[in-house]
């Protein structure tokens, strides 16, 4: 993929598949919960300058392609998204708010990898066949 972007002195192609979880692995992220999730990281990802490429939410985790401008490390971007799409959810949804009291949405850690161990196209093929045991109501982030 040539999908290179570029800044007054830098030119970069940072692309990193992430995947985190809810706190406990509680199967909140359904329904409206599931497609306000989906809005909100890719709000919260155009805010940063970071693209996502591929994404699927399932009940209890987050898996993403995204790429990260070089200024940003990679830590400061999980931060951003989970601590901002934390914030918002528990303020919108009641339910969420009260399963999750202590005001923490997501599980603390997460998983990340470059993208240059394995080609882009395998890690969206692999997101795209995260398919969790029974029908999580074809949600998808494209």
């Amino acid at each position: 993929m040539k999908d290179y972007k570029s800044a007054s002195h830098s030119v970069w192609d940072c692309k990193y598949h992430l995947v985190w979880i809810t706190k406990y692995r509680y199967p909140v992220l359904v329904g409206d919960v599931g497609e306000r999730t989906r809005e909100l990281l890719r709000e919260i990802a155009r805010s940063q300058e970071m693209t996502i490429y591929a994404g699927a939410i399932n009940r209890d985790h987050v898996h993403m392609l995204i790429s990260i401008p070089p200024h940003l490390s990679v830590s400061k971007a999980v931060q951003y998204l989970k601590g901002k799409s934390s914030h918002r959810l528990l303020s919108e949804f009641p339910g969420v708010r009260k399963r999750y009291w202590g005001q923490h949405l997501w599980g603390r850690g997460y998983w990340v990898a470059s993208s240059g161990n394995v080609t882009d196209e395998v890690w969206k093929k692999y997101i795209e066949d995260q398919k969790p045991e029974m029908p999580d109501d074809n949600f998808k982030v494209v």
